[in-house]
């Protein structure tokens, strides 16, 4: 493999990185994703590892909707916990997707789903909860891989609404 420039790099990401690096350049979208040292497979390691709050992480949830067996995916505010029957309420009956189930839809395996460049488009709901920050960082497709965005950005990504899809915020 060639070393010259960018190219080379991104060859060099894994598949799903590569997919969700496409995704982007495709809409126009600023920022690259990229890759960090340790695994970012909870919300709370990718804050970590970023040094940002952990509710500017844009969490990818999946549920198995019952009606189709659609996949329905939520993204999610970090600090905030999806409340299934808010969820339910918007799209139909849901029940819990599983490990296949996800890499099966998405294309990409638990700890690395991404918002964007799924497999099989899902049917999608984006956490209002997002809109408290100015940026925001999502899964790209690896455990290792984020990428930088602003809310507003998501719903240009996915052209999904933005819900009240969680729970209430303890104390509030």
């Amino acid at each position: 493999m060639s070393s010259d420039g960018p190219s080379a790099e991104a060859g060099s990401l894994p598949e799903g990185v590569q997919r969700v690096a496409r995704a982007l350049q495709d809409h126009g979208h600023p920022h690259s994703p990229v890759m960090l040292d340790d695994a970012a497979r909870t919300a709370q390691q990718a804050a970590d590892a970023l040094g940002i709050a952990l509710g500017q992480i844009a969490k990818s949830i999946i549920f198995r909707r019952k009606s189709d067996d659609a996949a329905v995916l939520v993204i999610t505010s970090g600090d905030r916990r999806v409340d299934e029957k808010k969820v339910d309420a918007l799209v139909g009956k849901t029940g819990r997707a599983d490990a296949d189930f996800v890499k099966a839809r998405t294309g990409y395996s638990i700890g690395g789903v991404s918002p964007v460049a799924h497999a099989q488009p899902p049917v999608t709901l984006i956490d209002r909860e997002l809109f408290r920050f100015d940026e925001i960082w999502a899964a790209a497709g690896h455990p290792h891989g984020v990428f930088k965005l602003r809310p507003q950005d998501l719903e240009r990504l996915t052209g999904a609404p933005v819900a009240d899809v969680v729970q209430q915020a303890q104390g509030s």
